[in-house]
């Protein structure tokens, strides 16, 4: 099998800062690497803010675009370092998470999500976002249960 024929290519991964998008972006790198691949790491946000455990600014309006870049970012190091083995971009967009992570993934070859799901029996299933993108998504899409992956 040639190089190009094993290449995964483009590799989105969702991420809100949570344990579990982390869990997926370390998926995903490690796919990368196995596969030749580079990630796009995409942070949708809409308001309100404290959906993601953002805290309101003191003064001035709030800069969302700005806080998801930093979340974002944050998320990134923690996940995987700041010695990336693969090309890890980010994008950050306004808009419903699980629609804004479909209009982004046009022409990726893997979406990768971590799992929302709280506890017991709902553990194992996908949360709203996951969900969404499994059942619209063109291409494969991973789940990543838990957030134990390195």
């Amino acid at each position: 099998m040639s190089d190009e024929a094993a290449s995964t290519g483009r590799i989105m991964a969702g991420g809100d800062g949570s344990e579990q998008s982390k869990a997926a972006l370390r998926w995903a790198v490690a796919q990368a690497e196995l596969t030749g691949g580079v990630v796009e790491a995409v942070f949708a946000w809409q308001n309100p803010y404290y959906w993601y455990g953002w805290s309101p600014p003191e003064e001035g309006p709030f800069d969302f675009d700005k806080q998801a870049r930093s979340s974002l970012a944050r998320a990134i190091i923690d996940a995987i370092g700041l010695d990336q083995p693969v090309r890890v971009t980010q994008r950050v967009m306004e808009g419903n998470p699980a629609r804004a992570l479909l209009d982004a993934v046009q022409g990726a070859d893997l979406l990768v999500v971590g799992n929302r799901g709280h506890r017991g029996f709902t553990h194992a299933l996908p949360g709203s976002v996951g969900q969404h993108c499994v059942q619209h998504a063109p291409y494969p899409v991973v789940v990543i249960r838990g957030a134990e992956i390195r």
